[in-house]
């Protein structure tokens, strides 16, 4: 069972690992014309009244398989209105066939006459809400009529992931949908036929640029809507923190602020006017700043624990006792990592280790990255949390569900850009599921090392990935 969300990235997903959506557009208009023919008979008339999106496209290419039925189409607005390239493309191809393809500008211009079978593909999984004009009078007409009616990925105007309606929906005998199950469909008391349309199987597994679309912004966003992160790290090292902070602002986020000891605090404002900087007393962390973190915690939407902290003693047992009484969301990294299997917390956590320090926290690995994927998801269900593995392959797993990411190169083996992925990690997880923040993380870090070695090559620095990072994130601006 899929999502909306999750089929339309699934969607973008298959289309970047080379299966085109028009190839996609094929096979579900030629599986809605499968079902069709079951209701159907030679000669019988069969109207698809459709929307100006993917799903109308995809009955447009319904509608040229139905060669032995006498077919009409009806769009929802003009030509010109048709959202999607490939959509156009096959409205252009019925013209060509000179199949009866007729635009429906004012909703009282609706005719369908007496057919058989109407196919409903006027909205699909992507749309929420009432219907509106000329789908809703479009609605009223297919509910009226006593044709048998077969609804494309789900009926127009009810929601795909709840089965809800907000208003006149339409009630559709059949529904064919695509891949996967729709969340929504279980609310229906008609067959569900389940169309496998050529999505690979890797469109799930691997992160690839359809995951960006869970980066949408609004529009009419004010500060703070898209996150505060604090990073604790700091004492021994110095740049760590720094370059974790800034990536939480490269990745996003709207406010970064730094925990560290004042022995390198000024140090660390130093890298950046961008960074809030509150000291700790001491140079290294210890159990008498634990309140102090606790608190300052409470004002942030996540923590990134760990970089530049050290391992000293008291350090990690500031951090078992921050852990154990902490009950957000933070991003565990570096040598703050081995004490999460310790620590019993109803934090939500996801935990960055590469392979040395998977093993510390007493995990295990292995060289094929699909006998890693699987030993890393069920450390993961082990632990209750959320693991991001770094390797050539990363794996991210939450013991339910695991995506592997294929960005990055041998330029990245250079310091400092697990710190940056840690920042990544932390900016997204404030406004994604521990999950999806940790794969789009590594996804964009890794990209971001793609482009700084495509336009520059080998020799990046840590730095390079956080100027990269934007373009890695958002491409299209």
């Amino acid at each position: 069972m899929i999502s909306s969300e999750e089929m339309a990235v699934v969607d973008a997903n298959a289309e970047a690992l080379g299966v085109p959506r028009k190839q996609l557009m094929e096979s579900s208009g030629n599986a809605v014309a499968r079902v069709v023919r079951e209701y159907a008979d030679p000669g019988d008339s069969v109207a698809l009244v459709c929307g100006r999106g993917n799903n109308g496209g995809d009955a447009f290419v319904t509608a040229r398989f139905l060669k032995e039925f006498d077919v009409s189409v009806h769009l929802l607005g003009r030509r010109e209105t048709i959202t999607t390239d490939i959509a156009r493309e096959n409205w252009d191809a019925l013209q060509e066939a000179e199949i009866d393809a007729r635009t429906v500008t004012d909703s009282a211009d609706i005719e369908l006459e007496e057919p058989d079978v109407i196919v409903d593909a006027m909205l699909g999984t992507g749309v929420t809400g009432a219907l509106r004009e000329p789908e809703a009078t479009a609605a009223e007409a297919i509910n009226a009529s006593d044709a048998t009616v077969v609804a494309v990925d789900v009926p127009s105007g009810v929601d795909a992931d709840t089965g809800e309606a907000a208003g006149i929906a339409v009630e559709a005998d059949h529904i064919v949908t695509f891949h996967d199950d729709k969340p929504g469909l279980a609310e229906f008391d008609v067959e569900v036929t389940v169309a496998d349309i050529g999505i690979p199987e890797a469109a799930e597994l691997f992160v690839e640029r359809g995951d960006l679309q869970r980066l949408s912004r609004d529009p009419m966003g004010h500060k703070g809507d898209f996150g505060s992160v604090l990073v604790v790290g700091g004492g021994p090292y110095t740049g760590a923190p720094a370059l974790s902070a800034q990536a939480t602002l490269r990745a996003g986020a709207d406010l970064s602020y730094v925990a560290c000891p004042e022995t390198v605090a000024r140090e660390i404002q130093g890298y950046s006017e961008n960074l809030i900087v509150e000291s700790l007393p001491g140079d290294h962390l210890a159990s008498p700043h634990v309140p102090d973190l606790l608190s300052r915690a409470e004002e942030v939407d996540c923590v990134v624990f760990g970089p530049g902290l050290g391992d000293h003693d008291a350090t990690l047992e500031a951090v078992a006792e921050f852990l154990d009484a902490y009950a957000g969301t933070a991003v565990v990294d570096a040598d703050a990592l081995q004490v999460v299997p310790d620590v019993e917390t109803d934090a939500t956590l996801v935990c960055t280790p590469h392979q040395g320090e998977l093993r510390k926290m007493g995990g295990e690995t292995a060289d094929d990255w699909r006998e890693r994927a699987d030993i890393v998801a069920e450390f993961a269900e082990e632990l209750g949390h959320t693991l991001l593995v770094k390797s050539a392959y990363d794996v991210v797993s939450d013991g339910e569900t695991t995506r592997v990411n294929r960005t990055g190169n041998p330029g990245m083996t250079v310091g400092g850009t697990g710190d940056v992925l840690a920042g990544v990690t932390g900016a997204l997880a404030c406004v994604l599921d521990p999950r999806n923040a940790a794969a789009v993380a590594a996804y964009a870090n890794g990209r971001a090392g793609d482009i700084v070695v495509a336009e520059r090559g080998y020799g990046l620095t840590a730095t390079d990935l956080l100027e990269a990072l934007p373009k890695a994130l958002w491409p299209d601006g």
